[in-house]
């Protein structure tokens, strides 16, 4: 854990209790001092499977925070689970390919909720599918006694090339306990970054089930020749307490007076260019393109981004496949004090494209 603050941190291993967040931990391990801020412990055994989250004191004060580069977590994503991801592999996953696609340009992109896509009682959806990634693998739905095609079915049918997910990572505002009442949210209020949303799968307190049905779900795509695009929000979080207990005053922007900056509208915004955050971002983009097989990013407020962390993303991805997308909008949600960020007109000869307002209001004819 990179923790530079730190008077001292320790790991906490709760077992495979990712669910009751009043019990003690199992076992307590003391981390050592590494290069560069960072704090390290290893530990010996088959520890696949085991709930975990680090303890830090700072200032005499100790706090229990969730990894941020946790791959799995339990229920709500208030614990982490150590996991060997090469143990989810849905059958076939290491032959997945990408669709061909001979240029960027060629992208036919729909976008659509997760959840909404299936939810409705004419999707042709089975109500233990509805809402979940599962949904989006099956490929012969209607509308019950017809022959009218839905949900992916419907896409693939219209000839789109990708298909642009709005957020599917584990986001705050859904209580995964309570998944019998109905709730809602576009999903713009980042938790966990590396793992996938657990309202989505059909067992949230299993955390290998959203890793599998999300890869199926990204499976059935390529299979049927479309894209993957995720729509990524690393400008803000929903909360700042985790990411402020490693590490004070560091993950995001303040102003002259110390009090968080809202060029998100939602309260703070990710300080970019810093670069431990800038390193968090670029090893979230890489995890979700090598663990994922994503085949492009979207980015929500990406003005907010400096263009240095843009750039440098769009020049690792060329490498693994030059018509992989990266697009998202080129402006922020109010002041900030961001002094380079991917503004409109940034993109230009940059491999990378921006919405542009301006023909969007002529279609409409505003």
């Amino acid at each position: 854990l990179w923790a530079p603050t730190a008077e001292n941190v320790q790991l906490a291993l709760y077992g495979d209790n990712g669910y009751d967040f009043d019990c003690e931990a199992k076992e307590v391990y003391t981390m050592s001092k590494g290069i560069n801020g960072t704090w390290i412990v290893e530990i010996n055994g088959d520890f696949n499977g085991q709930f975990y989250n680090y303890l830090i004191n700072i200032n005499g004060k100790i706090s229990e925070v969730v990894d941020p580069y946790a791959k799995a977590v339990g229920v709500n994503g208030n614990r982490g689970m150590v996991i060997d991801l090469n143990t989810t592999n849905p059958e076939g996953w290491e032959k997945d390919t990408k669709p061909e696609l001979k240029s960027a340009t060629d992208s036919i992109i729909y976008e659509a909720h997760v959840r909404d896509l299936s939810i409705d009682e004419t999707s042709g959806i089975s109500n233990e599918y509805k809402g979940k990634f599962k949904a989006l693998t099956i490929w012969d739905s209607c509308i019950p006694g017809t022959t009218v095609k839905t949900v992916v079915n419907h896409i693939k049918d219209m000839g789109f090339t990708h298909i642009h997910l709005l957020p599917a990572f584990d986001f705050g505002s859904i209580d995964e306990n309570k998944l019998e009442q109905p709730q809602f949210n576009w999903g713009y209020d980042p938790k966990n970054y590396n793992v996938p949303e657990g309202s989505y799968s059909t067992d949230p307190y299993n955390p290998i089930t959203r890793i599998l049905e999300f890869r199926q779900m990204v499976q059935g795509f390529h299979k049927n020749g479309i894209r993957v695009v995720l729509d990524m929000v690393y400008n803000h979080m929903m909360s700042t307490e985790n990411m402020d207990k490693i590490v004070p005053g560091y993950y995001f922007r303040t102003d002259y007076l110390g009090r968080y900056s809202n060029g998100s509208g939602c309260g703070n915004e990710l300080c970019t260019e810093r670069p431990m955050v800038r390193k968090f971002i670029l090893d979230s983009c890489s995890h979700w393109i090598k663990d994922y097989h994503v085949d492009g990013l979207r980015f929500d407020l990406m003005e907010l981004m400096d263009i240095k962390t843009t750039k440098e993303i769009v020049r690792k991805t060329s490498r693994i496949d030059k018509n992989f997308l990266i697009y998202g909008e080129p402006w922020k949600g109010g002041d900030s004090p961001v002094k380079n960020g991917t503004y409109k007109g940034s993109q230009k000869k940059e491999n990378f494209s921006v919405f542009n307002d301006t023909f969007r209001d002529a279609i409409r004819g505003d």
